[in-house]
Formats: structure tokens, sequence, C-alpha cells
């Protein structure tokens, strides 16, 4: 499931970001590559142990936990620290699939990476290339978004970043592992859930029907929830 979820960083709080990153010192991204992405990613990242990268990961964080379209897609039961990068002119990530199980830095517990998210910070017409491109069943996806939307999807996906021929591409990115382990359950919930919105839009909350499919959802998270 691919799901794009608009402004979950207000106007403010990209100009606030992008600022900070201005300041900051850029390192080699391999340093939280596994043994096969080394090999494929050429990128710039700020060190995920800064004060700096600690702070605007905070921001994220926040933004995360105000936003419902994150909070059904995702159905997050631990996110890990988002991380920042930069792709200049010349910079791509080629093909690859993210490491199955991160440690949470700096405690001894370690994360599943169910959903892979990326925030954008740069607008798409601040560069040229640089598309998140995310391969499942139907094909090849190429997202470019605004500065302060995100496109959550599976971490199983075999995704890349295409080379930057311009400019110079920012973003935040981070997992997720989910309550839901399935990619296929996750996404019937969050359906489920976008129905449930629309139909009260129509029935007051009250209604029988609202009611029934509302008790339903909870219930089938509960039945497939791990936590």
């Amino acid at each position: 499931m691919l799901v794009h979820v608009p402004n979950v960083l207000t106007a403010e709080e990209v100009v606030y970001c992008r600022n900070k990153l201005t300041e900051s010192e850029w390192v080699d991204g391999k340093v939280t590559a596994g043994q096969q992405s080394a090999k494929a990613k050429y990128n710039l990242q700020i060190p995920h142990e800064s004060e700096l990268s600690k702070e605007l990961g905070e921001i994220v964080l926040r933004a995360l936990g105000r936003n419902p379209t994150f909070t059904s897609a995702a159905l997050p039961l631990r996110v890990f620290p988002p991380l920042f990068n930069r792709y200049d002119a010349g910079m791509e990530f080629r093909a690859h699939v993210d490491n199955a199980i991160r440690p949470l830095p700096g405690t001894g517990f370690r994360i599943r990476t169910d959903v892979s998210s990326t925030l954008f910070l740069s607008e798409p017409e601040d560069y040229d290339g640089g598309e998140l491109i995310i391969e499942d069943t139907y094909g090849a996806h190429e997202v470019k978004l605004p500065a302060g939307d995100l496109i959550l999807y599976p971490a199983t996906s075999l995704h890349s970043v295409a080379p930057v021929t311009r400019g110079s591409r920012w973003a935040s990115f981070f997992w997720s592992q989910s309550m839901v382990k399935s990619d296929t359950q996750r996404t019937l919930l969050y359906n489920f859930d976008q129905s449930i919105i629309e139909i009260r839009k129509l029935l007051p909350d009250d209604h029988s029907a609202v009611l029934g499919l509302t008790a339903t959802y909870h219930n089938l998270v509960r039945e497939w929830a791990e936590i």
C-alpha cells in the first residue's frame, strides 16, 4: 500500500527545518546503510547522533502524532527516530530493500521495519530527477511530492532514488514497526477506516450502521494487532 499524506509539516516547520539543515554538517549517507545498500547509496546525511538530528526528529514525530492519516495507514507501534538526507547533482540511491531489523539508538531495543516513510523537505521545482521509485506488483511508481508531504509504503518494497541532475533534494526518512505486521491487513484496515470517515459525513455518529462498522473495525484491529 502506498499512501500520500499531505501537509505533515506546516510551511513554517518546513522553513525552520530547512534553515537548521543549511547550517549543519553533512556526512556520507553510507553510515546508516546495510551491507547491500552501502554499495548502492550515494548521498549525504545529518549525523543521527547530533543534537540537530534529535531536535528536528522531534518536530517530525510531533507532526506524525497529530496526523490521523499517518496513524490510520501505519498503525505505528514504534517509530524509528527520523533521519535527514540530501541528494545533490549526480547523487542517487540504486534499487535496494531496507534492512528488516534496526537497533533503536540509545536503547537496548530493536525495531522491525514494516513501513518506510519519506517526508519531502524540498519543493519539486527546486531539483530535477530525484524521484523516489517504488516497485510493487503493479510496476514502478515515481514519487516527487511538495515539501511537507509524506509518502508511506511497505518496507518490503524494492525502491530507489533516481539521480539528481539539477539542484538538491532534501528529505527526512524513517521506519515504523506497525501493530499490524501484514501489509495486506493494514491495507484492508486503512481502506475500512477511510470508508467509515466518509460514512460519518452522511450519517450521525449514533446511527446503527456507523456504530456497527466502527465496532467491526476495532475488533479487526484487536484480532490482528501485536503489541
